[in-house]
């Protein structure tokens, strides 16, 4: 295999892993609400900043290892952005939720705005970093090249996919992913069987940030930079990696077949499951 193209593909698989785990947030709130999240992006910019806080504070008490370190960072970043996810939802969606559905996404094109300039005015528009925290380089020589991969990459692709089957284990095996799909599948008719719907959607909410604090992390440590404007390109790109990989379709959910077809059984079975 030549090298050029090997290291392209790592290169490749790095970054769509990410952006992967940014467009999970999309999908997941189309899925449950029907509409598309455009502050998404800047909950991804908030952790890249909250990355570079965690990793400050935890330095700041004496932790240099990386596994605490890095450990504490995602745990801090994490929680944090959930409760940035919930927000968002209480503020920018919940009230709207009833309205035309042009008024929530002019709601959330605002809450893009007002998260950039929040942070320009907090942080400074001026682009920051965080230093490299694991270092070294995997080489692999071909005939054709030699092919390099850092650790931090490969970090990054085992983080992804950790992440990514967590989330898809809750929503096939879960208590948890059985109500986010009978939500999915007829809000109404689970809301009449007990279930509360605003509990779930702002659950939904809050994963889905809490993806995206994941990617974050992760791409703060790959590249080291960020500014408040970081949110912006990486949410299109994501935004585009959704609608590629079918909107709407949480794991397990089967949300592509039409509405007509879905089957009503998961539904009454969670029925029980009230939230």
């Amino acid at each position: 295999m030549d090298a050029f193209f090997l290291q392209q593909m790592v290169n490749g698989l790095t970054l769509g892993a990410v952006y992967g785990l940014i467009a999970i947030g999309y999908t997941m709130v189309y899925g449950i609400i029907g509409m598309i999240n455009f502050a998404h992006g800047e909950v991804y910019m908030l952790s890249a900043y909250l990355c570079a806080i965690g990793l400050a504070l935890l330095s700041a008490f004496g932790i240099h290892s990386f596994p605490l370190l890095i450990f504490g960072t995602l745990l801090f970043t994490i929680v944090i952005t959930a409760v940035y996810g919930w927000t968002i939802e209480r503020i920018a969606y919940r009230p709207l939720r009833n309205s035309t559905r042009l008024a929530p996404l002019i709601s959330a094109i605002g809450m893009s705005l007002i998260l950039q300039n929040y942070v320009q005015l907090s942080q400074g528009p001026n682009q920051q970093g965080v230093p490299t925290l694991l270092t070294g380089v995997l080489r692999l020589e071909l005939e054709s090249g030699v092919v390099q991969i850092t650790w931090t990459k490969v970090f990054i692709l085992i983080a992804a996919a950790c992440g990514m089957a967590l989330l898809t284990w809750i929503i096939q095996y879960t208590r948890l992913g059985r109500i986010c799909r009978a939500v999915q599948q007829d809000r109404r008719m689970a809301a009449i069987l007990g279930i509360n719907t605003d509990r779930v959607i702002s659950l939904v909410f809050m994963i889905g940030a809490s993806m995206a604090g994941l990617a974050g992390v992760l791409v703060t440590m790959n590249y080291g930079t960020f500014d408040f404007y970081a949110g912006f390109i990486i949410g299109i790109k994501a935004f585009t990696a959704a609608v590629l990989g079918g909107i709407g379709s949480l794991p397990g959910g089967d949300a592509r077949r039409p509405a007509a077809g879905r089957s009503r059984g998961a539904v009454r079975r969670a029925g029980e499951l009230r939230l």
